[in-house]
């Protein structure tokens, strides 16, 4: 029986949250903290290791940009995959969220088979 995985959502919007909890809960074993916003986000990280990070860009703080430069220059979680979920659909976002050090990054409106096949994807579930 593989061991219980965990996964951070930073996302600021409540609804948008719940949805990506949701989708989460489809991948077996998998474990969800929520965070609402790139702060919070930091505060999770600083006492939990995650298998996987699902971040905004958007948020009020701290952007989701910030927060993937931050958690890559970080020892702990600096191989930790991390999803781009947002709004921001041009190239110039992708690319540059990709070479923060994003693994994934997906448009809104989310399709949950979308999210879970990325998660499983990088998590190598597939």
């Amino acid at each position: 029986m593989p061991n219980e995985l965990s996964a951070l959502v930073v996302e600021d919007s409540p609804m948008m949250r719940q949805l990506l909890v949701f989708a989460l809960s489809r991948v077996k074993q998998m474990r969800v903290t929520e965070a609402d916003d790139g702060v919070d986000g930091l505060r999770k990280l600083a006492t939990s290791k995650f298998d996987i990070i699902l971040t905004d860009i958007n948020m009020p703080i701290m952007d989701g940009l910030k927060l993937v430069k931050r958690v890559r220059t970080d020892p702990t979680h600096k191989d930790t995959p991390i999803i781009v979920i947002t709004t921001e659909s041009s190239e110039e976002d992708r690319q540059r969220a990709l070479s923060l050090g994003a693994n994934a990054y997906i448009t809104k409106p989310i399709q949950a088979p979308i999210v879970i096949a990325k998660v499983k994807e990088l998590l190598g579930l597939t």
